[in-house]
């Protein structure tokens, strides 16, 4: 009954369930892996934030470049602000508002973008405070420069003059006449009553929407698996439930069928051949019982 399974059809069926099985097990697997990662991650970038704040603050110098293991490190540096910007759609406690953006001048000639506070509404130069002047030494958290459309950052573009989409040495080298470093600070304090700007984990670190999607692949991987094993047990039951019936004789031979039909078709042949001899003869009784009739006419 199960000697169908050695046919060329079912060797190619059951090589790719072979192959296919563990294919989706190690997708998934992969797809999972990923996401505990970012949780990881997520639950790291927590954890150094907290102890960032009670280490002492470092020269700027040794921790760049910026990555995992020194963002939001304490950083200390000394300089002169120079030009203002204006972060807009930058929400606090669900909150609409803007980042005020000061670039700091250091001795060695590059500015370092410093984010001195936030403020709700509508991004306004009147709102936002002047910088300190003279000779400053700031304090604050380091950060990872932004990127358009991650975190939170508006992925627009052409804004209007002194306002900038994210924070980072592209963007900005295109406002300033100046080198800028690829980082930026957030203060510990909010500068002249503004809020402080809470540290943000680095891209691809935190419990975002690509997070969950690693998550959501990873249950679709593992859908196939049983999809697949579900889809070979109704092909091989089907096969089987047309062997017994080939057994049983439930299902017509192509070969009896053919005789069959021959048959049929000689036997009406020979009804039709029949029929047509009893209706010749029939006429030619009837012709010569009215050829009789006819000479009797005569002879009366």
């Amino acid at each position: 009954m199960y000697r169908f399974l050695l046919t060329p059809r079912w060797w190619g069926i059951n090589v790719f369930v072979v192959l296919a099985i563990p294919f989706c097990i190690f997708m998934g697997s992969w797809q999972l892996g990923r996401f505990e990662d970012r949780v990881q991650d997520h639950e790291t970038a927590s954890t150094q934030h907290e102890s960032a704040r009670r280490e002492a603050a470092r020269p700027l110098t040794e921790l760049l470049p910026v990555d995992k293991a020194t963002v939001g490190r304490q950083t200390t540096v000394t300089g002169r602000y120079d030009d203002q910007l204006l972060v807009p759609e930058r929400k606090l406690d669900d909150r609409e508002g803007f980042y005020v953006l000061s670039l700091l001048r250091t001795d060695g000639g590059k500015a370092l973008p410093v984010v001195r506070g936030w403020l709700p509404g509508e991004p306004d130069p009147a709102k936002a405070p002047a910088p300190p002047t003279g000779e400053v030494t700031v304090t604050g958290a380091l950060q990872a420069a932004e990127s358009p459309g991650g975190n939170g950052v508006s992925s627009r573009s052409g804004w209007p003059a002194g306002q900038t989409g994210a924070i980072s040495a592209a963007t900005l080298l295109n406002l300033v006449p100046y080198d800028v470093y690829d980082a930026w600070v957030t203060l510990n304090e909010g500068d002249s009553g503004m809020r402080a700007v809470p540290v943000s984990a680095p891209q691809n670190t935190g419990l975002d929407l690509k997070a969950f999607q690693n998550l959501g692949y990873t249950a679709e991987w593992f859908a196939f698996v049983g999809f697949v094993i579900f889809m070979w047990f109704r092909l091989l039951r089907r096969e089987v439930e047309l062997a017994r019936d080939a057994e049983l004789g439930l299902v017509a031979q192509d070969g009896e069928n053919g005789e069959n039909g021959e048959d049929g078709a000689s036997g009406e042949t020979g009804e039709s051949g029949d029929k047509a001899d009893g209706d010749e003869a029939d006429g030619e009784k009837t012709d010569g019982a009215g050829a009789d009739g006819a000479k009797a006419g005569l002879v009366s």
